[in-house]
Parts: C-alpha cells; sequence; structure tokens
C-alpha cells in the first residue's frame, strides 16, 4: 500500500518585506527539502505579521489535519507555543536553544558562545568600542548574544553599545544611526541585512568603511560578498541546519525520542568590512 503524502509547517512571524529581504530561511528551505522531499514529506510555510495569527494557525492546522508535524522558530524564554501543539497533538522540533524546546528535540547553534568570539575577533584588531544592532529582544537567540557579546566584551575592559533592530533594512539603519552617534570603533549586526544598512548609515554619517568604522554581520550571505565592501561575517552552515531539522523532523513523526542536534560550528570570515586600528 502506497504511503499517504505527509506534510510538515513552518509558521514566520515576520513582515513580508522582511522575509523577502532576509536570505537566512531561504537556505533554511533548501536543506529542509534536501532531506524531507525524497522521504515524501512536502513543507508548508505561512507567513504572518504576529503571534495570535501563528498560534490561530497550529489550531487550524491541527483541526483540519493540514499537518503532520511542525518547526518551531524563534522562541523565547518559557514560550507558550510549545504547551500549545503539545495540546494539539502535534509533533513538534524546535531550532533554537535547548532551554526553550521544554524537552522537544531541537536544533542548537550557540549563539552565546559565536557572540564571544565576534567580540574577541574585534578585540584582535584593537577595537574597545563596538556597537550590537540586535534582532527583536523577545527572541531567546538575540538574548543569547546580546548576553554574549556582554560578557566578553565586560571580560576585556570593553564599551558595549546596543540598539534594538527588527532584522529589516530600514530598522537595521535606524539602529544603526543611534548607535553611530555614541562613537563606536565597530558594529555587530544580528543579521546580514541590518548589516548593509550600516554602510547606509556610515555613509550618511560621513564615515569610511573599514577606515572609520568596522562592520560584522551575524549570517553569511551573497548578499555580504557583493556587498561594497565585501562584509566580514559570522558564518552558519544554514543548509545544513535544515538538513538536521529535516532529520529530526523524521524521527519526531516517527515517535523517536527527543534528542538535541548540534549544528556545525560557525566562524568568522574575514572580508574588507573589517580593519585593524591604526
Amino acid at each position: 500500500m502506497t504511503q499517504a503524502p505527509r506534510r510538515v509547517g513552518l509558521v514566520l512571524e515576520r513582515a513580508s518585506q522582511v522575509l523577502g529581504e532576509e536570505p537566512y530561511y531561504h537556505e533554511f528551505l533548501e536543506g529542509l527539502e534536501r532531506v524531507l522531499t525524497p522521504a515524501g514529506v512536502s513543507v508548508l510555510v505561512q507567513v504572518v505579521t504576529d503571534r495570535d495569527a501563528e498560534i490561530a494557525t497550529y489550531e487550524r492546522w491541527a483541526a483540519q489535519r493540514r499537518v503532520d508535524g511542525v518547526i518551531l522558530v524563534d522562541l523565547g524564554p518559557d514560550d507558550e507555543r510549545v504547551a500549545l501543539v503539545a495540546g494539539l497533538e502535534l509533533p513538534a522540533v524546535v531550532i533554537g536553544d535547548p532551554s526553550t524546546a521544554q524537552g522537544l528535540p531541537t536544533v542548537w547553534t550557540d549563539d552565546a558562545g559565536f557572540a564571544q568570539e565576534a567580540v574577541g575577533f574585534l578585540a584582535g584588531l584593537g577595537h574597545h568600542r563596538i556597537g550590537h544592532v540586535t534582532g527583536p529582544p523577545r527572541f531567546a537567540h538575540t538574548q543569547l548574544r546580546q548576553s554574549g557579546l556582554a560578557a566578553e566584551a565586560a571580560a576585556r575592559g570593553m564599551t558595549l553599545l546596543v540598539a534594538e533592530g527588527d532584522y529589516s533594512f530600514d530598522g537595521g539603519r535606524v539602529a544603526s544611526t543611534k548607535i553611530l552617534a555614541q562613537k563606536p570603533t565597530a558594529i555587530v549586526f544580528d543579521n546580514d541585512v541590518m548589516a548593509l544598512s550600516g554602510l547606509a548609515a556610515a555613509a550618511d554619517a560621513g564615515l569610511t568603511v573599514p577606515a572609520d568604522l568596522s562592520i560584522v554581520a551575524w549570517d553569511d550571505s551573497a548578499q555580504c560578498q557583493l556587498a561594497v565592501p565585501a562584509l566580514s561575517a559570522m558564518s552558519h552552515d544554514v543548509e545544513r541546519i535544515g538538513e538536521l531539522a529535516a532529520t529530526a523532523v523524521l524521527a519526531a513523526l516517527a515517535g523517536e525520542p527527543a534528542e538535541v542536534y548540534q549544528a556545525p560550528s560557525a566562524h568568522i570570515v574575514v572580508r574588507n568590512s573589517t580593519h585593524p586600528l591604526s
């Protein structure tokens, strides 16, 4: 007997403009489908603008039996979605820190540790006053990156300046302008799109990158490579993260015990947007 088609759902709470600008989830989906498609599992992606709409989507999918399981992203501490999908009897996989998963299978990247590496890289170039343009603060990975940056900066006697962004170009530009008013010599951005906005904000302020300001992006991409100057970046193997998520999904659908899957280590790719202080 032929097995009925299976489907896994992914809800992204993003403004459509942000999702269109940001390549991360496009790469993630490539890796996800590379493993799921041969296994006869398709991916249903729903883009929503707020948490209420996301919760309503899970409830509708469960009631209509639209999906066999879900992938949860952008979790915060004590996230309500974990209990929700359990109550809906939807097998689920978390992309994020295991502390947010409440026992669900998890694909994990060491955001705090990688943030410390970014600070160490800039310290090695002689920077002492650095900025951080964050993603939305409710996300656990934003909090972990910020805590990692803060801890490493404090340990090295460096000043850390923080402004909140939203992953969009416009939001990143506003946050960059706030930090630039405080005279940093380097800024770390929580995604590649906001790092590109940092180039624009620096030009607006009459600064040259990297002579006056070094920039590091979180998440490497073709956009980082094609920027002028090309952006140094904390590079993750996003497609591999998608493959690990697919492996975790197949295990969850088979009823296997929950595991934590460690994503490959990230590393700094050095390009022309960073430079030693003279």
